[in-house]
């Protein structure tokens, strides 16, 4: 797995580098301000990119545009956002106008180094990883009639787990219910979204934490 970092902290940004190259990781570039990153993420085509929300030159929305266009310009590339702060706009377009493969972690959150790693291997393979505060405050927009008002509240929920990047197994464990009850609600998840049958099942979870953004 190739990565590149965008972290304007540089204690943040060294000890990331060197966690991950710790783990037998490709660090390819660590860059401190956005256009060191698109230019970093041109040159060393990597996986996935690390990125900060907050960098030079105004400290507000940088790093998350430059994360917007880096997905614009390479859309295989996988985003990883780890930072202090959610920023609505650009997140939402980040999170929402793709196919997968993004991820937005709260830097006070990340309890364990173990979680950190299997969400960046799960984004740098496809798919999501989302604090739950992320998805909360993301969604505060939501309109009561979205496409989602066809699902059941107990749908819903599980949708929402799903965009943290919960397995059914992990799903039923934290709402205390059976295998069998979390597989039957993620059916009728994809059912009433219409996604693709044909699809692997990977592929209609990304689409269906998608949709739950996307509106």
């Amino acid at each position: 797995m190739r990565i590149v970092i965008a972290e304007d902290d540089a204690l943040l940004r060294e000890g990331l580098t060197l966690l991950l190259r710790n783990e037998g990781l490709e660090v390819a570039a660590a860059t401190d301000n956005p256009t060191d990153f698109l230019e970093a993420v041109a040159e060393h085509e990597p996986d996935i990119a690390v990125v900060d929300v907050r960098m030079p030159p105004t400290f507000t929305d940088e790093g998350l545009k430059a994360a917007v266009e880096a997905r614009r310009r390479h859309p295989k590339l996988a985003v990883l956002v780890l930072s202090a702060w959610v920023e609505q706009s650009y997140a939402h377009e980040l999170l929402a106008g793709t196919s997968g493969g993004v991820g937005y972690l709260l830097k006070e959150r990340v309890g364990k180094v173990a979680d950190f790693l299997d969400s960046l291997q799960r984004v740098a393979n496809g798919g999501t990883a989302l604090d739950p505060e992320v998805v909360s405050q993301l969604l505060v927009r939501r309109k009561a009639d979205d496409a989602l008002s066809v699902l059941s509240p107990r749908e819903r929920e599980v949708l929402g787990l799903m965009a943290q990047g919960l397995s059914n197994a992990a799903i039923g464990e934290r709402l205390v219910v059976s295998a069998g009850a979390v597989h039957k609600h993620v059916g009728n998840v994809f059912l009433k979204l219409g996604l693709n049958t044909e699809d692997g099942a990977g592929d209609r979870r990304v689409q269906a934490v998608l949709a739950y953004l996307d509106h």
